[in-house]
This record gives C-alpha cells, sequence and structure tokens, in this order.
C-alpha cells in the first residue's frame, strides 16, 4: 500500500545529498515528519472542497438521518498511518475521504509510533475527511487505539473483521461513542456476512457497514477470478441489511489490481449499479477512476431531468415516449442521480 513510493529531491536543488538537504531541514524523513506533527501543531489546512458531507450527527453520536448519496464520499483513499509522507500526500489528493490505517499496512513494531501520529493529525482535519481504520478490536493493538481516539476530535473509525453485534458494543464503550464519533463496520468473514442485520443495528454510533472482501474471499475459498460470482450473495446481504438498518450504501471494498484501471471502472459501475456507493481505495491511480464512477454523465443527468420532468408534467404515473413507463419510484432514482451532481438543500429536499 505505497509502501515502494519515494519522495523525489526537490529539482530546484540538484546535485544535494539526502543527508545535506535533511541538515539544512530542506527534506524530511517520514519519521521526522511525524515528529513535526506530534511536536508542533501546524495552522489548519484550508477547508475541503468537495461539496460531498458527513451526515449529521446528533450530540448523542446518532446519525439524525440516513445520508443521501449525495452527502456521501465517493473515494476512500488508504494510507499507511506510519508514513507522514505518503498520510499528507493522501490528504493533498482528489479522494474525497482519507483512510489512515492502523492495521494491515502498519507493521507490529511501528504501531505505537502510528497511533500518535494519526490521532495528532486529527487535531489538524477537523470535518471529518480523516478516517481511521484501527486494528481488530479484540488485540491489545486494537483497543490501545480506541482509547487513543476516544480523546481524539470526532472522526468516522473503521472496526475491522466484525463478525457480531457484541464487538461494535465492545468497541463503542472503549471509545466512549459520542458526540459525533461514527463506527464503519466490516464485514470480512462468512460470520460478519451472516450476521450483518444485527451488526448495523447494534449501537446508535454504527453509521455504516461494508465488506472486507480480501479476508472474506479466503474466509470461503472464493478464488479471486471467481469474487463476482463466490460474493454476489455476501454483496447483496451487505446492501440489504445496511438499507433496511437505515444506514447509507455501503463503500465497495477495495479492487486490488491497481494497474488495471479499465477493470476497475467496469467493476465500480457494477458496484454503483448494484446499491453501492463509493468505493475504498488502495493507490491514489485508482481515485479519479472511483470519483468519475460515482459522478453522472451529462446523458444520465440529462434523462434524469426527462424522468423528473415527466412525472412533474403528469398527474403521477406516465408513459414517455421512448416507451419507457415512469412512476414515482423511477423519478426517486432520477432525482438521486441529479443529487449526485448537484447536491443543493433545494435538491435533496426535492428527494
Amino acid at each position: 500500500m505505497f509502501r515502494s513510493e519515494e519522495r523525489s529531491e526537490p529539482a530546484s536543488i540538484p546535485n544535494l545529498s539526502d543527508r545535506h538537504l535533511r541538515t539544512r531541514g530542506l527534506v524530511r524523513s517520514p519519521e521526522e515528519r511525524a515528529d513535526a506533527v506530534l511536536a508542533s501543531p501546524r495552522p489548519p489546512p484550508p477547508r475541503w472542497r468537495s461539496t460531498r458531507r458527513d451526515p449529521v450527527v446528533s450530540p448523542e453520536g446518532t446519525p439524525s438521518e440516513p445520508r443521501s448519496p449525495a452527502c456521501a464520499p465517493r473515494s476512500h483513499l488508504y494510507a499507511p498511518g506510519d508514513r507522514a509522507d505518503l498520510v499528507e500526500k493522501a490528504l493533498a489528493g482528489e479522494a474525497d475521504v482519507v483512510v489512515a490505517d492502523l492495521e494491515d499496512a502498519v507493521p507490529a513494531d511501528r504501531k505505537d509510533r502510528a497511533r500518535a501520529y494519526v490521532v495528532a493529525l486529527l487535531g489538524e482535519h477537523p470535518g471529518g475527511r480523516l478516517h481511521v481504520r484501527v486494528n481488530a478490536v479484540g488485540t491489545p493493538a486494537g483497543r490501545a487505539d480506541l482509547a487513543a481516539l476516544a480523546g481524539a476530535p470526532a472522526t468516522t473509525i473503521r472496526l475491522p473483521k466484525v463478525d457480531g453485534p457484541e464487538v461494535v458494543r465492545e468497541a463503542a464503550v472503549l471509545l466512549r461513542a459520542g458526540g459525533g464519533r461514527r463506527l464503519s463496520c466490516l464485514l470480512e468473514s462468512a460470520l460478519g456476512v451472516e450476521r450483518a442485520p444485527e451488526i448495523a443495528r447494534a449501537h446508535p454510533s454504527v453509521a455504516a457497514i461494508a465488506l472486507g472482501e480480501a479476508d472474506l474471499r479466503a474466509d470461503l475459498g472464493v478464488a479471486a477470478g471467481a469474487a463476482d460470482a463466490g460474493l454476489a450473495h455476501a454483496r447483496g446481504r451487505c446492501v440489504l441489511s445496511a438499507r433496511a438498518a437505515g444506514l447509507p450504501a455501503p463503500v465497495q471494498s477495495v479492487f486490488t489490481d491497481v494497474r488495471d484501471l479499465d477493470g476497475l471502472a467496469r467493476s465500480t459501475r457494477a458496484g454503483r449499479d448494484a446499491g453501492f456507493f463509493g468505493r475504498s481505495a488502495v493507490h491514489p491511480r485508482q481515485v479519479p477512476v472511483i470519483n468519475a464512477a460515482f459522478t453522472p454523465t451529462a446523458d444520465e443527468l440529462a434523462d434524469a431531468r426527462a424522468l423528473v420532468d415527466a412525472l412533474v408534467r403528469g398527474d403521477g404515473n406516465t408513459l414517455l415516449a421512448d416507451g419507457r413507463y415512469v412512476d414515482r419510484a423511477v423519478v426517486e432514482l432520477a432525482r438521486r442521480t441529479l443529487a449526485w451532481d448537484d447536491p443543493t438543500p433545494e435538491t435533496e429536499e426535492a428527494r
């Protein structure tokens, strides 16, 4: 997950060694970057310019209403929590959300340092764009993550390997969930998928459920090349469980081949059409493809406007010139498409 990427020397200062540049304070290692964040907080960054927002959350930590697709981030880019350079690069990029990963991407001997860095960084990025994936709740590292985040600014916390509602409730206790903290539960086993409806309703701070498909494939014995067929039931159950519990559409799991952007585009569009909204990514090059999949085209917008206008002109159900039958359910989907492009209060009220 980005580990092979290294920063190049500044082009304006050629022929100088890294060591010499560091001596002059011009280049810093990832460790030095983390030290800088921990030692001296910097001014807040510019406001996030995306129109997509986090859900309104009550003081008790309960989402006041399900997030509409218009308010949901499209892309969720993972960055290893022990690599300050990669986290900063991700935050400077196009992803709607950056997920600082304290779990799989961080070696055991660097978890304490990564945790301290990410907690400090949350203070610099208010507003919910920086999320955190913690270690599994039942592990010492996971408990330490949640205890540290309990005192940090509120954000969305991804809980991995959630097999039942008791895992969520334990996390909420450790986190002292409330005050706007939100839990996103990753279902990564057959048991987690089977208990998805319970997990989705386990605690008021649960804001989302999603699949962790790599671990789920391993648990089910599904080959990578057969994921679409082998995981079809799990994907459908995840979408149904989320919506039945009043949660937003689930975020799609990672597409692991970072070189196959055409495959990513096809897979993401298929997920969107199957009820998912947004997708996790493991490399910056995946982000524009994901954003595009959840941004309506001009043709899609024109078609959606035609459907809405047809119902407005008629008394109820109507038949278009091209033979399509239009009722309120069809128009509801069209209004969502329009809202993805322009999530203004008027558009959202119209839904």
